[in-house]
């Protein structure tokens, strides 16, 4: 396979200059990545794919989904009220009515639904406060059944406590020993501040014990007393474990007063800890306690970047009891996270891509083998835009994703025609003509 003439995508929201080819082996990796060259001939074997100037990027990643509760919404019931704490009562009573082939059938769809759309990397948070750990042994089964053209990383998530659920510790440990890539952790839901702290040093100890990440949903609340995410950056530091460690969510960052939020500024980025913000459920869940003002619901994405904390922008939910819409669209995340955070300078845009791509690929600690260049798996989609802005705003679609080498999928270019007043008929494409402009 050779792609000719790409922009290439070359890390941190920014375009490599001129254009390339990328030349892939037949063992499913990156040959080579030289200049293009008009006049030099492809070959006349293999598969040919004519970039004509558009972006060439390695796959996007989510770092952080639900693949057990996706496709639930409405069972049994809705959410009503739109809060967390709903939502996780709807999921408390559905999950008595799980089974294996119920949870394979909905993860397997959304994981098309996210290659389709050119994501092949992918961590799921999975319930473990299930004495059955039925959801735990399906996303097993998914991630062996995709692992010839997705990597599926599994947080064994205990949504109802660690310390507060009965036999949670036990759950968690039984998690860990049947395979989960990632352990988790959720020490705002424990009853008390004690229980919280005492949930995430249990996390902690078995992560070192088993040589795995650590991934808590943190601070996941309104409440500005909420700050376990300062007892999250100190473990990481104290264990070593560092960037192998992720806070999530951390949306009561966005009500913490501002000498605190310095302070955990130094210390997260001093940490190593990534940050994951999921704008489409912290905009829908949090505030509802709130009159007005009502708060913003996010955490501190752009201070954090500033400060020099890997953030990253996750989907979480695709129709669940905590958001009933949803694709796993990652450049539709990566456009309400933006406009959510206000990163809407001319250099912030393009970090929103970022954030669902290399950003995101440091949370699941795939940076060796993620990106494009000679001797990395040949994971890569081709979209029409020439740059990661034009992508997000308008919203495209792969027209290639390549998965080890292979083409996984691919969308044809389908132009919308419009037959304006005193023209002929002509194309659409949402691009910007080049037509005059002021002086």
């Amino acid at each position: 396979m050779i792609v000719r003439g790409a922009r290439l995508y070359a890390g941190d929201g920014r375009v490599a200059p001129g254009l390339v080819d990328v030349e892939v082996a037949e063992g499913g990796h990156v040959a080579q990545v030289i200049p293009h060259d008009d006049e030099r001939e492809p070959p006349s074997t293999g598969t040919l794919i004519e970039a004509r100037g558009a972006l060439l990027s390695a796959p996007f990643v989510e770092p952080h989904i639900h693949l057990d509760t996706a496709l639930t919404a409405g069972e049994p019931r809705p959410n009503e009220s739109g809060t967390l704490w709903e939502g996780i009562a709807c999921w408390s009573e559905r999950k008595q009515t799980l089974t294996r082939e119920d949870v394979v059938a909905r993860a397997t769809e959304v994981l098309r639904w996210q290659a389709a759309q050119g994501v092949l990397y992918v961590r799921t948070h999975c319930d473990v406060t299930d004495p059955r750990l039925v959801a735990l042994d399906a996303l097993a089964e998914v991630r062996d059944r995709v692992r010839d053209v997705m990597t599926l990383q599994i947080v064994a998530f205990p949504q109802e406590g660690i310390v507060s659920f009965p036999g949670g510790e036990k759950l968690l440990r039984e998690a860990v020993a049947r395979g989960a890539d990632v352990v988790g952790a959720i020490p705002h839901f424990e009853d008390t501040r004690e229980d919280g702290v005492a949930s995430l040093h249990l996390a902690f100890a078995l992560a070192e014990q088993h040589g795995l990440r650590v991934d808590a949903h943190c601070d996941e609340t309104d409440d500005e007393q909420s700050r376990f995410v300062e007892v999250v950056a100190a473990l990481a530091l104290r264990s070593g474990l560092r960037e192998r460690v992720t806070a999530s969510h951390t949306t009561a960052m966005g009500s913490y007063n501002g000498a605190y939020s310095r302070k955990l500024e130094r210390m997260l980025a001093r940490s190593g800890v990534n940050l994951v913000a999921n704008p489409f459920a912290n905009l829908n869940l949090q505030g509802r306690f709130d009159g007005y003002p009502k708060r913003r619901g996010l955490t501190q994405v752009k201070e954090m970047l500033a400060a020099g904390v890997n953030v990253a922008f996750g989907h979480d939910d695709v129709m669940d009891p905590w958001n009933a819409l949803g694709t796993g669209n990652p450049l539709q995340t990566a456009l309400v996270g933006l406009y959510a955070a206000q990163l809407t300078g001319a250099d912030e845009i393009p970090t929103a891509f970022s954030m669902v791509t290399d950003r995101a690929a440091a949370v699941l600690g795939i940076t060796e083998e993620y990106g494009i260049r000679p001797g990395s798996p040949a994971d890569f989609v081709l979209l029409p835009a020439p740059s990661p802005a034009e992508a997000i705003r308008r919203q495209v679609r792969p027209r290639y994703v390549v998965s080890r080498g292979r083409v996984l999928a691919r969308t044809p270019d389908v132009p919308t025609r419009l037959s304006w007043p005193g023209e002929e008929p002509a194309n659409v494409d949402f691009s910007r003509s080049a037509g005059p402009r002021p002086q």
